[in-house]
């Protein structure tokens, strides 16, 4: 039996999820698929030019892991950019965190808290309970 795959760090949602060529209606075009992991691999890479060492602790995965995600997103994005594909972001095994911390806010009972390094996805108010987003 494997173990359990480890969780992939990742800063944020992409605010766009779909990418396609322009001209042609989404429906008739063949899709690609790039987990979000693989996107925050591309970010991490190509536009922050960080080795394959460094980006592999930003997602809390070894060095050669990190490589495959890497070459399977860049798979994905030239096949999609060859053959006149739509890109579709969407799924994948990651846990959201925020690098330098991240603030909340609570409107119900307005207490501002900082959780550092901490994971992006809800938590609860420490002062009235109420779940933040």
């Amino acid at each position: 039996m494997p173990r359990p795959k480890k969780k992939r760090w990742v800063v944020s949602d992409p605010d766009v999820r779909y990418f396609k060529p322009r001209g042609v209606p989404l429906r008739a075009l063949e899709e690609v698929g790039l987990a979000l992991e693989e996107l925050e691999a591309l970010r991490l890479a190509d536009m922050e030019g960080l080795s394959h060492e460094e980006a592999g602790k930003r997602m809390n995965v070894s060095r050669a892991t990190f490589g495959r995600i890497v070459q399977s997103a860049r798979r994905s994005v030239a096949q999609a950019l060859v053959n006149g594909m739509a890109i579709r972001i969407e799924g994948g095994d990651y846990l959201r965190v925020a690098p330098e911390g991240k603030n909340f806010f609570c409107r119900n009972c307005n207490r501002e808290w900082k959780i550092p390094g901490g994971y992006g996805h809800f938590k609860k108010c420490p002062e009235c309970g109420k779940t933040i987003y």
